[in-house]
């Protein structure tokens, strides 16, 4: 029995291994990486008070702005 599960605990850990590195290797995670990082920097700057946050992409803010006004 103590064997068995020695085995099957091998088996598991070397299953999730797997499945983790395919998840890393794709572009999701990838992207989802980014998209993290950048959320960071901008909520460590607004928590330093910064007034200005640089933003790469103004138009999704404009239209999500655009949208609240209607």
């Amino acid at each position: 029995m103590k064997y068995r599960n020695g085995i099957v605990t091998t088996i598991a850990l070397a299953l999730t291994s797997v499945a983790l590195a395919s998840v890393v290797y794709t572009d999701a995670y990838s992207q989802a990486a980014k998209a993290e990082a950048t959320g960071v920097r901008a909520l460590t700057q607004a928590a330093a008070g910064d007034t200005a946050i640089a933003c790469a992409d103004t138009a999704m803010l404009s239209s999500a702005s655009d949208t609240v006004q209607r």
